[in-house]
């Protein structure tokens, strides 16, 4: 199968291009990159006006099979996905049963390999029934497939096991995912301060992240062992990181699209379709995210894609889960709340969603160039639309974007050379 994409703008971090090419695809594989390509092939893609990517790599998303299959399944997750543009999705383990043994695990990547969507490398969990009381085999999962470590939703309470669980996992070469919450200071529905008053609910306060997110430093730098800070939040766990970074610790993180793109306000328009854990916080600390984007500091974006039912979610604040969908709205986010605002370039928003998600992964992806996999996604930088619960791919439609002007729409996402979604317009 020869696919030919003419005239689009290809966008690569790693060879720091930002220019127009014809890329032939031959099988699964990038066969030519160049400025005008004549062949004969089965198909030619018109990518004028388009950008074309390496596919999004998503370390951190929910896909809640098994167990949960009246949210999401594999199936429903991976159609999501690849309609947003990504190619690789890591899920995470919080399911029932938990893959802390090789044959759910095992059953999990099967079933991936079955839809064959989009690569699916899931998460094990860190501790037995992701319950803090006994250590899985790190070697046994990681050989049975395991791309990482998280007992995400569940943060390792005991910090003598998460050093343990630290230290085995990079003898593996990989690493812990830490969902950084101190339970004692975490209690409530939304980030403490006015909206929560003026709501009338508990709220979360700030240091239920960083107070956690400074221990995994502390045991990272310690141990001179990697460690990884998810979906972080505040000023201070950034800025926390960022200090870590320049003494050399071997600390990494990532951050959501809702981090950047709303603040606790958001409840007031969206209810619980704007709660999520950590949660939304102050106009502070979304500008601090931005920064960390910026300066580097936050190694990638994540969209923590969280399916619930409508049923759950239409209860009151305080009951309703914590968690929002995000693969089909990360690319508008983040083309207008960091390209369109000048804070970033296309090439940076390449390295946070591609090729340094890669990287953490050591996975050889992120990158568009002859010889490699054809991962891609073509989208329209510029296609405007307003954002209807109708177009949702996703099985749960819990999203604070429905109603919202977005702008940048996928076109196209390409995976091992199969074209795997084509935008219905």
């Amino acid at each position: 199968m020869k696919i030919l994409l003419k005239n689009g703008n290809l966008i690569d971090y790693k060879n720091k291009i930002n220019d127009k090419y014809d890329i032939l695809i031959e099988n699964d594989k990038i066969a030519k990159i160049e400025k005008n390509i004549e062949e004969n092939v089965d198909k030619i893609i018109d990518c004028t006006n388009f950008n074309i990517m390496p596919g999004m790599i998503d370390i951190h998303c929910h896909l809640r099979e098994p167990g949960f299959e009246y949210k999401e399944t594999i199936e429903t997750g991976s159609k999501s996905a690849v309609a947003g543009g990504f190619t690789t999705i890591c899920p995470m383990p919080n399911t029932k049963p938990t893959p802390d043994n090789k044959e759910t695990l095992q059953k999990i990547i099967a079933e991936a390999k079955n839809v064959n969507l989009c690569n699916v490398l899931p998460y094990a969990s860190v501790s037995k029934g992701e319950k803090g009381e006994e250590l899985v085999d790190f070697e046994e999962l990681k050989k049975a497939g395991a791309i990482a470590f998280s007992d995400d939703g569940m943060p390792v309470v005991n910090s003598k096991m998460m050093r343990e669980a630290m230290i085995n996992a990079d003898k593996l070469g990989t690493f812990v995912a830490s969902h950084c919450e101190e339970k004692s200071v975490a209690k409530g529905a939304i980030n403490a301060g006015k909206v929560a008053e003026q709501l009338g609910v508990e709220g979360v306060l700030p240091e239920a992240e960083e107070i956690m997110a400074a221990r995994e430093i502390v045991i990272s730098e310690t141990n001179n062992v990697r460690g990884h800070i998810c979906h972080i939040s505040t000023q201070t766990t950034k800025n926390m990181v960022r200090d870590a970074k320049k003494r050399g610790v071997k600390i990494t993180c990532e951050t959501c699209p809702h981090y950047f793109t709303f603040t606790v306000e958001e409840v007031l328009k969206s209810g619980t379709n704007a709660k999520m854990n950590p949660p939304l916080r102050e106009e502070k600390d979304r500008k601090a995210i931005i920064e960390g984007l910026k300066e580097g500091t936050i190694d990638c974006i994540i969209t923590d894609h969280a399916p619930h039912s409508k049923e759950e979610k239409a209860q009151e604040l305080g009951k309703a889960p914590n968690g929002i969908i995000g693969f089909e709205t990360a690319l508008s986010a983040e083309i207008m709340n960091l390209v369109d605002t000048g804070d970033i370039s296309y090439l940076d928003l390449v390295k946070l969603t591609s090729y340094r998600p890669a990287e953490l992964l050591k996975i050889d992806r992120g990158t568009i160039e002859v010889g490699k996999i054809a991962d891609i996604v073509i989208f329209d930088p510029n296609e405007r639309y307003v954002y209807t619960e109708d177009m949702i791919v996703s099985k749960s439609k819990n999203s604070p974007f429905i109603g919202k002007e977005l702008k940048g729409k996928v076109k196209y996402t390409i995976v091992s050379g199969r074209i795997v979604y084509k935008d219905k317009e």
